[in-house]
This record gives structure tokens, C-alpha cells and sequence, in this order.
């Protein structure tokens, strides 16, 4: 391991450590009364956080690959807006159905629409499947808007309060039922971070090296879906954290994909747990995290949008 990864890997795990004793009230010592609260409210959200931040920002750097774009993020291909969907659907009409299954539903929903009207000419390539992700996402966010409307002002707060994206709600139940799929879905894509780099090539440069694109994307789709659909039914729509962190990573460790996908994981768990410690550290109330991101997100977009101009298909 070199010097630069070692204190990489040492940056990130302090960060996440730091979080747990730091919130409004300020610092708080591990002992005592404080024990009680970093173990019960602080220790879920940050371990939340953590595994959204990480989950986020694999999936980023994966679809930025094999989609050879940099201003790519996991919500391109309308994850985002099916998980608000179900989320939606749930807290209106069916809510004997949980929440978190509710969101991932509706993800995969999403991902299967993109991914069937990218193929109606054919095959699915880069170009229709990000213009398909565009057409379906703003479709399911349209169904989100006419539920929003037509439900109960009182309890329309909590698919407002989802879409902001917030950690506040966290608790050791939704570590344990969200966790372990965005666990499956990183590890999928840690295992194939070798393949990312062929499927960055041309299709027809992937194809003569012996890959089977469509069946190598659809996996890598899978994954991002399977995971990503667990973060929105953790905390809601937390955006941007899956395109800003790949290119920061890029930025120490190069292009190469064995590197910036594992670095992504460490990178993005300590982003977005930094995020939301400031978050909820910044004022007396609890600032969705999900706002934070996209004013921080917004004009970074807009840098990548000018530097990348003419380079990327």
C-alpha cells in the first residue's frame, strides 16, 4: 500500500469517526449520558450515511464509465424519481407495503422502463439510454407531482421531507434493512471494476477485446439499481454525491477504474457523512442533507459542464 492511500484510507475513517461525537449541541464526549446518545441517535445516522455516501459514489464512478460521460450520476436512469414514486405510492394508497421496499420497487421500475425504451430502435446504447433515463425520469416525477396534490396536506410532509433527502429518521432498523443491499450492489461493482475499463472503450473496441457489452452493462445496471434504490428508501433523494465525488477521486488517483472505484467507496462514505454532520451542526434545525448536496452541486456541475465540452461523446 503506498504512502498516498494509506493516508487517504486514515482521512476517510477519521472523518466517519469524528461525526460520531460532533452534532448541534457540539462535542460530546464518549462517556456518561454521552454514550447513551452517540450509540442511539448519532451511531445510525452516521453508519446510514456512510453506507449511502459509499453506495452513491461507486455507482457514480461505474455509469460514468461504461456511459463514457463525466456529468453521469446514479439518479441519470430516473432511480431517483422511481423510488420517490414508490415512496409516493406507499404513504397514499399503500401503506400496509414498508417504505423501503416501496422505494426500491419503484427504482427497478425505473430502471427496467429506461432500459426497455433505450432498446426499442434496437440496441441500447450510451446515447439512448441516457436520453431514455431523461424521458422516464421526468415521467415518474410527474406522477409524484399529481399524488403530492392529491394527497392529504398533513401527510404529504413525509414524501416532501423524503424527496429533500434527510438522515433524521435514521435508526438501527433502517441500517439493518437497507444496509445489506447496498452492500450486495457495491460489492457487484467492485468485483467488476476491471471490466469498467473495456466498457469505457467503444462498443466495438469492447466487443473485439472478447466483452460481452450488453450482458456486462446490464449487470452493472442491476447492481447500481439494486443499490442505489436501497439509498432512497434509507434516506430519500440525496443527489449529487455520485457525481462529484468519482471526479474528486480522479483528481488524486487518476483514470485507471481499480483505483477510483474502491477510492469512490472510502470517498464518498466520508463526503456525504461530513455533509450531514454539517447539516445538522449548521443551525438549530435539522437541515435535510439533500439540499447541502445540491448547493454544493450545482455550480460544480457547471464547472464539469464547461470543462468537459467537445471532450465526451
Amino acid at each position: 500500500m503506498s504512502i498516498k492511500w494509506f493516508f487517504f484510507i486514515f482521512f476517510c475513517l477519521g472523518v466517519i469517526f469524528l461525526s460520531f461525537f460532533i452534532g448541534p449541541t457540539g462535542f460530546i464526549p464518549p462517556g456518561g449520558l454521552g454514550k447513551a446518545i452517540i450509540w442511539e441517535i448519532r451511531a445510525p445516522r452516521v453508519m446510514l450515511a456512510a453506507f449511502c455516501g459509499a453506495m452513491l459514489a461507486a455507482s457514480g464512478a461505474s455509469l460514468q464509465a461504461i456511459f463514457r460521460n463525466p456529468l453521469v450520476d446514479p439518479y441519470l436512469l430516473g432511480l431517483s424519481s422511481g423510488g420517490a414514486l414508490g415512496c409516493a405510492l406507499s404513504v397514499a394508497f399503500f401503506p400496509w407495503l414498508p417504505v423501503p421496499l416501496a422505494a426500491f420497487l419503484g427504482a427497478s421500475l425505473a430502471a427496467f422502463l429506461t432500459y426497455s425504451l433505450a432498446r426499442l430502435e434496437g440496441s441500447a446504447s450510451r446515447l439512448a439510454l441516457i436520453l431514455s433515463g431523461v424521458i422516464v425520469s421526468a415521467f415518474l416525477m410527474a406522477i409524484v407531482s399529481l399524488i403530492k396534490f392529491l394527497l392529504d396536506p398533513h401527510r404529504m410532509s413525509e414524501v416532501v421531507l423524503w424527496m429533500m433527502g434527510s438522515f433524521a429518521l435514521a435508526r438501527w432498523e433502517t441500517v439493518k434493512t437497507t444496509a445489506p443491499f447496498m452492500c450486495v450492489g457495491a460489492a457487484v461493482l467492485v468485483a467488476l471494476r476491471h471490466r469498467l475499463n473495456v466498457l469505457s472503450l467503444s462498443e466495438e473496441e469492447a466487443k473485439s477485446l472478447g466483452v460481452s457489452v450488453g450482458r456486462e452493462r446490464v449487470l452493472i445496471i442491476s447492481a447500481v439499481t439494486l443499490g442505489v434504490g436501497a439509498t432512497v428508501a434509507a434516506a430519500g433523494i440525496i443527489g449529487w454525491a455520485g457525481l462529484m465525488v468519482p471526479h474528486l477521486v480522479r483528481l488524486s488517483f487518476g483514470p485507471e477504474n481499480e483505483r477510483v472505484l474502491p477510492a469512490s467507496l472510502l470517498a464518498g462514505a466520508a463526503v456525504l457523512v461530513a455533509a450531514d454532520t454539517l447539516a445538522r451542526s449548521v443551525s438549530s434545525f435539522d437541515l435535510p442533507v439533500g439540499i447541502l448536496t445540491a448547493i454544493l452541486g450545482v455550480p460544480f456541475f457547471v464547472y464539469l459542464l464547461r470543462k468537459a465540452r467537445g471532450e465526451w461523446p
